[in-house]
């Protein structure tokens, strides 16, 4: 079995197969595929949140309440309450994620069309079911997706990936943000057709893009198996292989030739390894207060943004048109600025003091958008907060790779994304309630107390990780690109021997 390992491994591959283009073993072919893991979740993105982008001709045509309105999103929270965490475990224990991310694919298509579907015929309830389908696949191929790239990519390059994988999602947010209001109103001017019929029809031609979204799954599943196949590996174990090829290509010098060979052993330990559910309760702290953080923050993001074309139409007095921009501009500025932070937190290092930079910040602006009225503009306020939310996502989410070994991310994104769509789903009706009974001062006061917590959730995993980890999560990018795989897979055994009360 080594021996047939090692002859794969050292195979010599011949026409395409052999260019830099074609060939797994070589750094530019992982970043081809990562063009298609990062627009897996393109299409999710773009029609999650076509409710915000139509938000006024939701209320007009459908005769919405904010309140029935915030429940598109609750419903597409409620089930991933516990299905994101099914589905990182279906990905770890039984789909593997190449599969795992085709089913969840159809589960987010077949959920927009039938979304488009209820709203041609003004079936809330329809609409509801179909937002409950839709996240049921968004979800967990978000969680896919983030496995994913802890396969293809070794921990000192994922800040980058992470960052362009945030960036091509917030792509599809933007454009959705941006083109669904025109696209709505063309429908209506070339088919003749008006209101919810209208609105329907706008609806599934936004699910082409969800579409395009499973044939990226699709042809990722040609990739892994190609790279599986070509590399000698088998099971899910493509990340380590990949790991040591890199490590093989850079480092020549006999130290990290035998830091090589002792990941490899990690490596044949891990891939025996499966997740049971118990082990769940057996994660390490920094993984819950990982999911504090995450619950705490973008419960500030979401649901304003969801709520914000209204928010800037009435406080700033702008036009639909105008509102809407700005309402986007924390996408547009993401898609663009994430790979850019990725990259500098990837070189520099010290993913928790970038985390603080981008929870403050955003504290920061919600307090302007409660307290100030027209003395800062609007726009200048979402610009900085798309910028904080870029550092966020880019410091935050690498971190799991850190703490856990691979057999377990699926399921610890799964048990994040729970946590996140508990507090959404929470969140998404209150902030509906307290606009339609308190107005939208009340709502930035919540959203400040909210961002409060995340602050102190931060600061515990600062503790945490200087005494589990010896600081590698806020290590400086120069010491950890020094380390060899071996050193990297002690840091995170280190992590499970932190002590469990349970």
């Amino acid at each position: 079995m080594m021996q047939s390992e090692s002859f794969n491994n050292n195979a010599q591959l011949t026409g395409c197969g052999a260019s830099w283009l074609c060939n797994p073993r070589r750094r530019f072919h992982r970043y081809v595929a990562l063009f298609f893991i990062c627009f897996l979740t393109f299409g999710s993105y773009f029609c999650y949140d076509n409710p915000s982008a139509l938000q006024d001709v939701m209320l007009s045509s459908l005769g919405m309440s904010k309140v029935q309105f915030m429940n598109l999103y609750a419903f597409y929270s409620w089930p991933n309450v516990f299905l994101s965490f099914v589905g990182g475990y279906l990905v770890d224990r039984v789909f593997g994620i190449s599969l795992g991310s085709i089913i969840f694919s159809l589960f987010v298509f077949v959920g927009q069309i039938i979304f488009g579907i209820g709203a041609y015929y003004s079936s809330i309830p329809a609409m509801y079911f179909a937002r409950l389908i839709f996240g049921i696949g968004g979800e967990s191929l978000a969680v896919t997706q983030n496995t994913y790239l802890t396969q293809w990519f070794p921990p000192n390059e994922l800040t980058l990936v992470f960052g362009l994988q945030l960036s091509m999602s917030r792509v599809g947010s933007t454009i959705n943000m941006v083109t669904m209001q025109q696209l709505n109103r063309a429908v209506g001017k070339h088919f003749n057709i008006h209101t919810n019929q209208q609105l329907g029809a706008s609806l599934l031609i936004a699910a082409v893009t969800c579409l395009y979204s499973l044939v990226c799954a699709i042809i990722m599943l040609f990739l892994t198996r190609r790279a599986k196949r070509i590399l000698g590996v088998t099971g899910e174990s493509l990340h380590e292989k990949l790991l040591q090829t890199n490590s093989n290509a850079s480092r020549r010098i006999d130290n990290d030739e035998q830091g090589v060979e002792q990941s490899s052993a990690v490596v044949n330990k891990e891939n025996h390894e499966k997740i049971s559910l118990q082990d769940i309760i057996h994660f390490p702290g920094g993984i819950w207060l990982i999911c504090i953080i995450c619950v705490a923050y973008y419960v500030t993001v979401f649901p304003f943004v969801s709520l914000g074309l209204v928010f800037f139409e009435r406080k700033f007095g702008l036009s639909v048109q105008d509102a809407g921009i700005v309402n986007s501009l924390v996408y547009i500025v993401s898609a663009v600025a994430s790979p850019v932070f990725g990259s500098a937190i990837d070189f520099i290092g010290y993913n928790v003091y970038w985390l603080f930079s981008g929870i403050i910040v955003t504290m920061l602006c919600h307090i302007c958008f409660a307290f100030t009225t027209g003395q800062i503009p609007p726009i200048a306020i979402m610009i900085i907060m798309g910028f904080a939310y870029s550092i966020l996502a880019s410091s935050l989410w690498p971190m799991v790779a850190f703490i856990l070994p691979l057999h377990q991310r699926g399921t610890a994104y799964g048990l994040i994304q729970s946590v996140q769509n508990l507090g959404l789903g929470v969140i998404s009706i209150f902030a509906g309630y307290l606009v339609d009974t308190k107005g939208y001062l009340f709502l930035e006061v919540f959203f400040t107390f909210c961002l409060s917590i995340a602050i102190a959730s931060a600061f515990g995993l600062l503790i945490w990780d200087q005494r589990y980890l010896d600081g590698a999560l806020n290590e400086s990018g120069a010491s950890r690109r020094s380390k060899t795989a071996a050193e990297i897979a002690d840091n995170i055994s280190r992590a499970s021997l932190e002590p469990v009360i349970a």
